[in-house]
């Protein structure tokens, strides 16, 4: 049942395929532009795109410093949420972290999204702190969470 599924560094091309399943995903969604500088002009972006038969499906953004890794955004398409590619897409990521020499990650998540961070726990990630109404849309609070890679 499994299509085909890859992995593979974003390219600037993909920028609209990406801006479609960041605003199905947010409600405050990056905008073309962002992406934009992000893959044009951000000498610490790396983002992957999970693809299914060659149709982008879902996106993880990061920003390499030295030897951290900050999760910028990571969203999978809400057609194809439920299957477990969430967590291979944040896998891949680590598994991309640590070829780039990185020994940390770290994210911010909605304190209300228990779900993602579920998936991040399963995956080591650990409590660090709260940033108190990070997300700018409802005031709500971001719960950072860090792993040692």
């Amino acid at each position: 049942m499994n299509k085909s599924l890859t992995f593979r560094f974003m390219k600037e091309e993909d920028i609209e395929d990406v801006l479609q399943i960041e605003q199905a995903s947010f409600t405050t969604p990056w905008t073309r532009e962002a992406f934009y500088h992000e893959m044009t002009q951000n000498r610490f972006a790396v983002y992957v795109v999970l693809e299914e038969d060659g149709k982008i499906i879902g996106y993880c953004g990061s920003w390499v410093v030295v030897d951290e890794v900050h999760i910028t955004n990571v969203a999978i398409h809400p057609d194809y949420r439920g299957q477990k590619l969430g967590e291979a897409l944040m896998r891949n990521m680590i598994e991309v972290a640590i070829e780039l020499g990185a020994v940390s990650m770290t994210l911010e998540v909605r304190v209300s999204n228990h779900v993602a961070q579920a998936l991040y726990r399963k995956l080591g990630f650990q409590d660090g702190g709260i940033r108190k109404n990070y997300y700018t849309d409802l005031q709500e609070d971001a719960l950072v969470m860090w792993v040692n890679l």
